[in-house]
């Protein structure tokens, strides 16, 4: 019988209880031993939902347990960053959900703790492991579509998040666009150099009155020439939506939105066929899995992540520079952010 790796699951909100789920029910390689929220009432029903033995209110006790071997940190934003570092002084492996942190002296110390302590760390970009977009990512990379000319990405969002949370969130850049900033550096396998962002609110003015923006368009400016639009949006009254497609010298490859079947109904009265797939846990099921399984795969065979702290700080950089672009009226060079 093959090693288990034993985790704890630090978070029990929306998506800690979908990785308890995958962890606990569909992961043949995993243990889940622990969960801790700093709700407690909330990581105790967790746990009875999920059958796993040991509930706390207390995540620094996670790190304490010397049955843990890895940890799954999907807590609140600001508290991502000291739980890397806490995971890699105890010898554990992180899985962390996005972002590391809101600013890059927070990431860089969290990627020094692993560095220094030899802990694996693998961030969640799920997206990287959704059939579709890699299926594109593939095309490229093997020269179907030739040099790249024009990447565009497109992400909305079936309506906005509660208010509390976009008080915290970092901002649109930081916290939904930041899955497109990933999905920009995998796509072409390139890394941008300079960004230009703009931005409104066209939703909801509560969000602007909350200091941020609900609609937002960035253009990007990749090392080898070729230029990616990301474009987001905090509603979609028709579901979520998000599309890729990149042009090149040979022609392009793209993919569209899931939907709940493929029917397609052509009458008189016109063309019907199922709208998207309305929230992101359905359309990503597959993904949030896959992600966990390679994560296990890495610590089985001591090989390295495929979503690495690195490319846990890249976005941030971007993200850093749309803001800094959007404040300020003009394109922001990359460098300006990243040292």
């Amino acid at each position: 019988m093959e090693k288990k790796v034993r985790f704890a699951i630090i978070g029990a909100g929306r998506i800690g209880q979908v990785h308890a789920e995958n962890l606990t029910r569909h992961i043949q390689e995993a243990e889940v031993v622990a969960i801790a929220d700093v709700v407690e009432e909330a990581a105790e029903q967790t746990a009875r939902r999920f059958g796993i033995a040991c509930a706390s209110g207390e995540p620094a006790e996670i790190f304490c347990r010397e049955d843990v071997d890895a940890v799954a940190i999907c807590s609140s934003t600001e508290t991502h960053a000291n739980f890397i570092i806490q995971a890699a002084r105890s010898g554990k492996h992180a899985f962390c959900e996005k972002p590391i942190a809101l600013d890059l002296p927070a990431v860089d110390a969290a990627l020094e703790a692993v560095a220094e302590c030899g802990t694996k760390l693998q961030i969640g970009f799920n997206r990287r492991f959704d059939p579709n977009f890699r299926g594109v990512r593939d095309a490229i990379r093997n020269g179907e579509v030739g040099s790249p000319y024009l990447a565009q990405i497109t992400s909305r969002d079936p309506a906005p998040p509660p208010l509390s949370y976009v008080r915290g969130s970092g901002g649109l850049f930081l916290d939904m666009m930041i899955h497109d900033f990933d999905m920009a550096r995998f796509l072409l396998d390139d890394e941008v150099e300079d960004v230009s962002a703009s931005g409104a609110v066209r939703v909801d003015p509560a969000i602007g009155e909350a200091g941020d923006i609900d609609t937002a368009v960035v253009t990007l400016r990749y090392g080898c020439g070729a230029l990616g639009v990301i474009t987001n949006s905090r509603q979609a009254v028709y579901g979520g939506d998000q599309r890729v497609e990149v042009l090149g010298s040979l022609g392009s490859v793209s993919c569209e939105n899931n939907t709940p079947d493929r029917v397609i109904r052509q009458t008189e009265a016109g063309v019907i066929h199922p709208k998207p797939l309305y929230f992101f846990l359905e359309r990503y099921l597959t993904a949030y899995g896959d992600e966990l399984r390679s994560f296990i795969r890495a610590i089985l065979d001591d090989t390295e992540v495929e979503v690495t702290g690195g490319d846990g700080r890249a976005p941030v950089v971007l993200a850093l520079a749309a803001s800094k672009s959007y404040r300020e009226k003009r394109a922001v060079a990359v460098s300006e952010i990243s040292v």
